[in-house]
């Protein structure tokens, strides 16, 4: 395995669903689940977590596009409640199939492009206490 890398967008790359380092391997091995490594080059996804983050940008997506169609289809269609919920929900059910895996691998290459890691504590003052 080579030790360079040409670099690879973390844009390109999560919204392909593949490596960060490389931009080959896939990176799920299911619809969310994440592989232990990249069968490419090898890279070890296993202290890759995007969190809740990828969630909470679908949820401010889709919510506000959901209530939008729900607004045109009942004020602007005439379409009975019940028809603009059902038209919404489903707005809604595709929107964050189609959202949630691409933001999740953005967020995963975007932390091994940004080298982000746990939270250390530095010892400011020079005394050796954290």
């Amino acid at each position: 395995m080579p030790s360079y890398y040409p670099p690879v967008s973390p844009y390109a790359a999560g919204l392909a669903g593949r490596c960060p380092r490389c931009g080959q391997g896939a990176l799920f091995s299911t619809f969310l689940g994440v592989r232990d490594s990249c069968e490419a080059c090898g890279l070890d996804y296993s202290s890759s977590d995007a969190g809740d983050g990828p969630a909470v940008f679908v949820i401010f997506i889709v919510g506000f596009v959901a209530v939008l169609i729900a607004f045109v289809t009942r004020f602007s269609w005439g379409l009975p409640i019940l028809g603009a919920f059902a038209i919404s929900s489903f707005a809604a059910i595709g929107l964050t199939l189609l959202l949630l895996r691409p933001l999740k691998a953005t967020l995963i290459a975007l932390q091994f492009h940004n080298k982000s890691g746990e939270g250390r504590q530095v010892d400011r003052d020079g005394d050796g206490a954290a």
